[in-house]
C-alpha cells in the first residue's frame, strides 16, 4: 500500500491513542482509590539517552484537559515527545494534552511518550502530579529492558509455525499438505525507525499478536526499512542496526509462537527518484521507491536471509510494490528493469532487479519462500511468467496487491492475468483492501481467491483512521473496523 510518511503525531496517535476501556484503579494501603495514577516505564535506552513513557489514569471526575508534571532527578532532559505537548524547566517536566486527547473520563487512561538525554533506569522520577494533584505510582518503576526492548517474554508455545516450500503451484508444509497464507499486514516497521520514533507503530507484545491469531489468521506480513536494518547513518542509532534487527527478530518469534507465518517485506528503500508518481524526493528510505537499489538492497537481503536461513517458517517478500512502469512508457523496458535491474529508464540510481535479489538470498544458503510482486505497485502480473527470475531452490511465489481503486480489480482481469500465473506458481495477494471503510470489494476478492485456493493478507493491522487508508482495527485487542470485520469474520468462517 502506498501510504504517506506519517508524522510523529499520526504515528504516535496510532500507537497509543486514548484508551476507551475502564482500567482497574490502584488502591492505597488504606483501601482508598487515588485521584490519579501514573505508570512510568523506559522502553529502550542507549549510551546518551532513552525512550520513556507514561500512562495516566484519571480515577476522579472527568477531565476536559490535563497537565502532568514530574521532576527528573538525574539531569535528564526531554528532547522530543508525542501524544502531549512536552516542555521542561530545570528538572521539572510538563506534559499537556493535545487537542485530540484532552477529554479523559473517570477510570480512563491516556498514554504519552518521549525521548530524553541522560541516564534512564538509575534515576527515574518518583512523584507525579496531574493538574496539581499528586498521583500514586508504582514504588518501583519498570526497569529498562535489555536490547531489544520486548514488552514481555515471547510465549512458550509449541512453535507450530510450519516450515514451507513450493510444490508445483502450491505452497505446502513439511508433510506436503497444501498451506494457504491467510492473514494481515502489520505496518509500522517501515517508517517509525527512519522517522526517529521507535521500531513499530503500536504494541507488538504477545497480547497484540494473540489478538491477530484470534482472528484465525495464519500469516503476518511485516514491512521493514532497509536503512534501519543496515544501520545507516541517517537513522538514529537506537533504532538502527542490531537494535532494529533484534526488534524484528523478536516480533518474528512472537508470530511463530502463535503458529503463524512471518513474511519479511522490504517496504522502504534508498535511492532518489523524483519522476512520475514519486512518493518523496528524499534519497533516503523515507517512502516507497519504484525499484530497489543496487547499492544497499542486495546487502539487506543477504543479511536478512543469513539471519533467518535456519527457519523455513519465515518467508521473504523481495520488494513491496515495484512501479518502474511509471518511469518509462515502454512496457518491455519496465519488465526488463524489474527482472534485470541496472540502469533503468527514468530512474536515477542503479537498480537491483528481482534476479539480483533472488541471487543474494540464495547465496547465503537460505531456501525460504521468496515472494516477487509485479509491476504497477504489484497489481500487474500480465508478464510475470515471461520475466520471472530463476530460483535454484524452486521456492518462488508470485505476489499481487489489489485495492478497489486499482486497474486490475475485477474478475475479468483476474481470470485473464492471475489465473494463468496461479496455474504455474503459487500466488499470494500480499495486500488486499479498499478505501471505503467497508468490505464489499474485499469480499469479492476473497471469494475469487478462495475459489482458486489462493492466499491473501489484509492491509493493515493498525489503528489509523480508515479514511486515510484501509485499517482493519480500531484497537490492538482486535476490535475491528467495519472494514476489518469483513476479513475477521471470513477468516473465522474458513477456520476448521
Amino acid at each position: 500500500m502506498r501510504h504517506p510518511p506519517r508524522s510523529a503525531l499520526l504515528a504516535g496517535a496510532g500507537a497509543v491513542a486514548l484508551l476507551g476501556s475502564v482500567v482497574v484503579p490502584a488502591v492505597t494501603a488504606q483501601g482508598a482509590t487515588p485521584v490519579c495514577t501514573v505508570q512510568y516505564s523506559v522502553a529502550g535506552q542507549w549510551d546518551t539517552g532513552f525512550q520513556g513513557a507514561v500512562r495516566i489514569t484519571d480515577n476522579g471526575a472527568a477531565l476536559t484537559g490535563w497537565s502532568l508534571t514530574f521532576d527528573f532527578p538525574g539531569g535528564q532532559e526531554v528532547t522530543q515527545g508525542w501524544n502531549a505537548k512536552w516542555s521542561q524547566s530545570g528538572a521539572t517536566v510538563t506534559a499537556v494534552n493535545e487537542s485530540w486527547n484532552g477529554s479523559l473520563g473517570s477510570g480512563a487512561s491516556v498514554d504519552a511518550g518521549f525521548l530524553a538525554s541522560g541516564p534512564a533506569g538509575t534515576s527515574a522520577p518518583t512523584a507525579f502530579k496531574l493538574d496539581g494533584t499528586t498521583c500514586d505510582v508504582d514504588p518501583e518503576p519498570t526497569p529498562p529492558p535489555t536490547d531489544p526492548p520486548p514488552t514481555d517474554p515471547p510465549p512458550t508455545g509449541d512453535g507450530t509455525a510450519p516450515a514451507l516450500h513450493v510444490e508445483g503451484n502450491a505452497i505446502v508444509d513439511a508433510d506436503g499438505r497444501s498451506h494457504r497464507l491467510l492473514g494481515v499486514n502489520r505496518s509500522g516497521g517501515e517508517f517509525m525507525c527512519v522517522q526517529g520514533y521507535g521500531f513499530f507503530d503500536g504494541p507488538v507484545d504477545d497480547a497484540s499478536i494473540a489478538a491477530i491469531a484470534g482472528w484465525k489468521a495464519n500469516t503476518v506480513r511485516i514491512p521493514v526499512n532497509e536503512e534501519c536494518w543496515l544501520g545507516l547513518s541517517n537513522v538514529k542509532p537506537e533504532y538502527a542496526g542490531t537494535h532494529y534487527i533484534a526488534a524484528v527478530k523478536d516480533l518474528v518469534a512472537r508470530i511463530e509462537a502463535h503458529g503463524m507465518t512471518p513474511v519479511i517485506d522490504l517496504h522502504w528503500t534508498w535511492g532518489q527518484y523524483t519522476g512520475n508518481s514519486a512518493g518523496c524526493s528524499d534519497v533516503h528510505a523515507t517512502c516507497q521507491k519504484p525499484m530497489p537499489d543496487a547499492q544497499y538492497t542486495p546487502a539487506f537481503w543477504s543479511s536478512v536471509a543469513d539471519t533467518f536461513k535456519g527457519d523455513r517458517a519465515v518467508a521473504f517478500d523481495l520488494f513491496n510494490e515495484p512501479y518502474p512502469d511509471r518511469a518509462t512508457t515502454s512496457t518491455a523496458a519496465a519488465w526488463t528493469c524489474w527482472r534485470d535491474g541496472g540502469a533503468c529508464p527514468g530512474i536515477g540510481y542503479e537498480v537491483a532487479g528481482m534476479q539480483d535479489l533472488v541471487d543474494a538470498v540464495r547465496a547465503t544458503g537460505a531456501e525460504n519462500l521468496i515472494l516477487a510482486g509485479g509491476l504497477a505497485y504489484s497489481n500487474d502480473l500480465s508478464q510475470w511468467l515471461t520475466y520471472r527470475p530463476t530460483d535454484p531452490a524452486g521456492n518462488l511465489v508470485a505476489a499481487y496487491h489489489v485495492y478497489n481503486f486499482n486497474t486490475c480489480a475485477g474478475e475479468s482481469c483476474w481470470n485473464s492475468t492471475l489465473a494463468p500465473v496461479a496455474a504455474q506458481v503459487p500466488l499470494v495477494a500480499g495486500e488486499i483492501g479498499e478505501n471505503t471503510c467497508a468490505h464489499g470489494f474485499t469480499d469479492q476478492v476473497m471469494k475469487w481467491f478462495d475459489d482458486h485456493r489462493l492466499s491473501y493478507l489484509g492491509w493493515t493491522w493498525n489503528t489509523w483512521d480508515c479514511s486515510s487508508g484501509p485499517s482493519l482495527i480500531s484497537a490492538y485487542d482486535g476490535t475491528p473496523t467495519a472494514y476489518g470485520a469483513g476479513l475477521r469474520d471470513h477468516l473465522r468462517a474458513l477456520a476448521p
